[in-house]
């Protein structure tokens, strides 16, 4: 059964809930780490007041028993803190669709008359779900010796340009960083081009940058458009909300290059294939090549500014501008544990699609034979095949 999730729940109702289908029984859960994740999502500099209010807590459901998953669904609550506010209050209609937001396509499409619902669902506050399931799932790569973090490249126009060799060295100092940067001088000219945002009472949005180490080679596949890896992260990283567009290695800079200078070589090294650059981000013609699966994230500034914007409001049909909901001024940081999380739950639902089976020492059997494969295992044996078309 492939890896799935669904979310359900109001920016402003009681509670956001998930439900997580697929996985496998037999898996410890760290119930502090999923609290811990939901905890990175609420930092970084830019970060609007409602980060003041919620104290985001993931309570299991089911699918858990004694702290070890039975191969049943799993549900999960987080409580919205900022309901008591909004229980029993008369909400005024909100007709001002905002330019960037879901309002006034979501008013056309479910044919609304106020644009709450619309906004309360479209609302960035969901990925609070999503950021809980992916604590589950990284705990699920973590048992196969995976990881998956991210950090940010670019926040406006300032943009990180030393950073640290090794993948473990960029997250150790992305997390020390208000901004979630690794390069210290990139990280302090992002803070002080927040701040000019944030007096002028506009919005920045960047780009998140997301590394998965000790990704086995073989997940994906090319024989069908929905199996490619890298198709499949495209669509779950667009699906958060700002994001719109992704970059899997360094794909733009390729485009710019000859073929003989924008590929990785192949190289034999002992009994392994090894790669001396990694200029396709660890995947190759929708496969998984051995290589940290690379995946860059460019995130628009948000639609929702304290300087009003021109509209049209929808009950009176006069030109007027937008009024404001509280917001973020810059949710770069805070979403790259969001772009983590879908990572990890497209990587996980490859892992277990290449693997079968529903316990965990099922798949750990499995992949260590997959671990272990060497140059002699891959090698064609000469022999000449033919092809022919019918």
């Amino acid at each position: 059964m492939p890896l799935r999730f669904l979310t359900a729940g109001e920016s402003h109702g009681p509670a956001l809930v998930a439900i997580v289908e697929g996985f496998p029984a037999g898996l410890r859960v760290d119930r502090q780490a999923l609290d811990h994740e939901l905890a990175r999502r609420q930092r970084g500099f830019g970060a609007g007041p409602r980060m003041k209010i919620e104290r985001d807590q993931a309570e299991i459901l089911s699918g858990v028993l004694e702290g070890v998953t039975t191969g049943a669904p799993i549900a999960l609550r987080i409580t919205n803190r900022d309901h008591a506010k909004w229980r029993g209050r008369e909400i005024p209609p909100f007709t001002t669709p905002r330019p960037g937001h879901g309002d006034l396509a979501a008013v056309v499409k479910y044919g609304y008359t106020d644009i709450r619902p619309a906004l309360e669902r479209a609302s960035a506050r969901e990925t609070a779900a999503r950021v809980a399931v992916g604590a589950l799932v990284k705990q699920l790569l973590a048992a196969f010796g995976m990881r998956v973090q991210g950090y940010v490249v670019a926040i406006g126009p300032v943009q990180a340009t030393a950073l640290p060799e090794d993948f473990p060295t960029r997250w150790q100092q992305a997390e020390a960083s208000p901004v979630r940067c690794p390069d210290p001088q990139a990280a302090a000219a992002m803070q002080a081009e927040i701040q000019r945002a944030m007096q002028a009472r506009d919005t920045l949005g960047g780009v998140i940058e997301v590394a998965a180490v000790g990704v086995p080679p073989g997940l994906g596949s090319h024989v069908h458009w929905d199996r490619r890896l890298d198709a499949r992260l495209a669509g779950a990283v667009m699906s958060i909300p700002a994001i719109k567009g992704v970059e899997i290695g360094a794909a733009w800079a390729q485009a710019r290059l000859p073929g003989t200078r924008a590929h990785d070589a192949i190289r034999r090294q002992g009994e392994r294939w090894v790669r001396p650059t990694n200029r396709a981000g660890g995947i190759e013609a929708g496969i998984s090549n051995g290589q940290p699966i690379v995946v860059r994230a460019a995130m628009k500034p948000i639609a929702t500014t304290l300087t009003p914007q021109p509209t049209v409001d929808l009950h009176t049909g006069e030109e007027t501008t937008t009024r404001y909901e509280r917001s973020d001024f810059c949710p770069v940081p805070r979403a790259v544990p969001v772009v983590e999380a879908m990572v990890a739950f497209v990587l996980a639902d490859a892992l277990l699609e290449k693997l079968g089976g529903d316990t965990m020492a099922e798949l750990q059997a499995r992949f260590a034979a997959l671990r272990n494969l060497r140059v002699d295992d891959t090698r064609l044996d000469g022999q000449a095949h033919r092809f022919w078309a019918r």
